[in-house]
């Protein structure tokens, strides 16, 4: 028996330890935000957080996973109220949905750790948004990282969020055609 904690709950999976997280998560957990994608580690759209850190879930086995502290997209706020979730209703980021999750989650760890990314960290996700997605995923960003600022008690004024570099235009962000 494998035990984690997944969204804040203790977990016990009587599965073979070498069952992909993705499966476990989807089918024994029902918690379905992590979608399944290529089962290769190259798409992203099964990204959860292990640990405080972006993982792709169909390339990490529940074995290695034992005692993690796990969190899904469903577990990331119960009322969609992460800065992140905002900013991709606001930005109307969603084509087909497919990607979102993964993005939300793997931007999450990011942003815990760099509030403002970089373009070669945002380009260096290991998520890709096939249907093009890239401007509205980037305002997305640039918002959360305002939603999210602390606000300066001098003042009582958030300080304005770098903007992100509308010139990104990688494949892995994109369906690779120009802008």
């Amino acid at each position: 028996m494998t035990s984690m904690t997944v969204n804040g709950e203790a977990i016990h999976y009587r599965l073979d330890p070498e069952t992909p997280l993705l499966f476990a998560l989807r089918d024994a957990s029902n918690l379905t935000g992590a979608k399944h994608g290529c089962y290769s580690g190259d798409c992203g759209s099964c990204t959860v957080i292990v640990d405080g850190r972006a993982a792709l879930s169909c390339q990490l086995t529940i074995a290695a996973a034992e005692g993690a502290d796990i969190t899904t997209i469903e577990g990331l706020s119960a009322d969609r109220a992460h800065p992140l979730q905002q900013a991709w209703a606001a930005e109307q980021v969603s084509q087909c949905g497919r990607c979102d999750p993964g993005f939300i989650m793997a931007l999450a760890a990011l942003m815990r750790a760099t509030p403002n990314p970089t373009p070669e960290q945002l380009s260096s996700l290991p998520n890709i948004c096939r249907c093009g997605a890239t401007p509205r995923i980037l305002k997305a960003i640039a918002r959360a990282a305002q939603i999210a600022a602390p606000v300066n008690a001098a003042d009582g004024v958030k300080p304005s969020a770098e903007p992100v570099d509308e010139r990104l235009n990688s494949s892995r962000f994109s369906n690779g055609s120009s802008t």
